[in-house]
């Protein structure tokens, strides 16, 4: 993974555009959260600057008269970065670089940055450092010649080569290792997602900072860092949830996600996704104190088709309601959003009504049931044991008894088996 020492804070100046229908609250938001990944990436806001127009600048993303000033901002004020609310182009990086004379950031390299300082197992760091280098690849300018010190040497430039040149084929290079790397790690996730297939297995996704991670702890008992920032988990855990004696639910949460997340992190990071592809349930949880909690469902509901969960089964948790101001807005979500459940994870409240809500699908999708077998039908058996979650097996005489839990299509493939087994 490619690491970027800080020294000391740098200061950094937020620029937005306002176009098309945004309203000023939305550009506001927009500026608020881009203030939140600057501050968790490290760096210190001194301003925000915004500019109204029609369309983005094709060379300049701003206006080029809005980029002067914001040069001579920057001058004034001794910031050496410049964070954009956009992902920009290689020709707008290129273009403000030089009328600038600052680092210039997009929206996708400051998400990159906060994962690759969050990223802590060999999957996340694997899964970062190949998004890096595709969002890298096609932005490459002198900048970027160091690679070859680090990967060169006598053998890895061609006649005529440009050291630009070179560099793309080291990071392509790279970029095909990670994604073998990544391969493997995918078909261990295969391997556990297959030992699960007897539980009911539940998938927490949400905005980033809805509070999944306290939630898990709340429900689990699980000790997953809970932090007040934004992307403090990156892996994906899974814990158990005991509904009662019987009823079991693995619950995983899941890094959470954000407004034009970039697109080669959500392909990198498909594998630790994919314990909500593979989940029975979607849990969606949702900070219903956020202004703008419902543009949040949308981003998240895109994601979740993005990653192949479209038309899973879901419930909805508003979280945070005791930091709810506006109490009305809770009809308003009981109207709106059937079946969804209002708590807060934090204070504990309403989690009684969750668990049951849990427990009602748990119904709906799972078998729990007892058969008898012959002595002789030890095949039948062993298929129950790979098919489903044997709770226990009883031995009288000449026959057994095996009592199972499965999600009712496996419950089907038992009976079925057992049918033609004894034909």
């Amino acid at each position: 993974m490619l690491d970027i020492k800080k020294d000391t804070t740098e200061r950094a100046i937020l620029v937005a555009l306002k176009t098309g229908r945004m309203t000023d609250d939305q550009l506001a938001e927009h500026l608020d959260e881009l203030m939140m990944l600057t501050e968790t990436a490290g760096a210190e806001t001194i301003m925000r600057v915004t500019q109204e127009k029609q369309k983005i600048d094709p060379a300049f993303y701003i206006g080029k008269g809005k980029a002067e000033e914001i040069a001579e901002l920057s001058d004034l004020n001794d910031c050496g970065l410049i964070i954009i609310d956009d992902d920009l182009t290689a020709t707008q990086v290129r273009n403000l670089e030089k009328l600038i004379d600052k680092k210039i950031l997009d929206r996708s390299g400051l998400i990159l940055d906060i994962f690759a300082s969050h990223a802590q197992t060999n999957e996340a760091k694997t899964q970062v450092e190949l998004a890096q280098l595709q969002y890298m690849l096609p932005r490459l300018t002198r900048a970027w010649t160091h690679l070859s010190k680090q990967y060169g040497g006598i053998g890895t430039k061609g006649p005529g080569e440009t050291q630009i040149e070179t560099d793309r084929r080291i990071i392509r290079t790279r970029i095909s290792k990670l994604k073998e790397k990544l391969g493997k790690i995918d078909s261990q996730q295969n391997t556990k997602s297959m030992q699960r297939k007897s539980f009911f297995t539940a998938s927490l996704v949400g905005y980033t900072n809805a509070g999944k991670s306290t939630l898990l702890n709340l429900l689990t008992g699980a000790d997953v860092l809970a932090e007040n920032k934004l992307f403090a988990t990156l892996d994906s855990t899974t814990r158990s949830l005991d509904l009662d004696k019987n009823r079991k639910i693995l619950m995983s949460d899941t890094v959470g996600f954000i407004r034009k997340l970039p697109h080669n992190l959500v392909a990198s990071f498909r594998s630790t996704l994919k314990v909500a592809a593979d989940a029975d349930l979607i849990i969606h949880v949702i900070d219903v104190s956020h202004d703008f909690f419902e543009d949040h469902i949308k981003v998240v509901e895109e994601t979740l088709k993005e990653i192949g969960c479209e038309g899973k089964k879901e419930i909805k948790v508003f979280n945070k309601v005791d930091k709810l101001e506006d109490r009305s807005r809770i009809s308003y979500i009981s109207s709106k959003y059937p079946g969804s459940v209002v708590i807060s994870a934090g204070r504990g409240m309403n989690i009684d009504k969750l668990k049951e809500s849990l427990n009602e699908i748990y119904e709906e999708n799972f078998v729990e049931d007892t058969i008898n077998l012959r002595l002789e039908d030890q095949k039948l058996a062993a298929s129950i044991h790979s098919l489903a979650d044997v709770l226990e097996t009883k031995y009288d005489e000449d026959k057994i008894s095996i009592t199972f839990r499965t999600d009712k299509a496996l419950a089907e493939k038992i009976y079925r088996l057992i049918g033609s087994g004894r034909n």
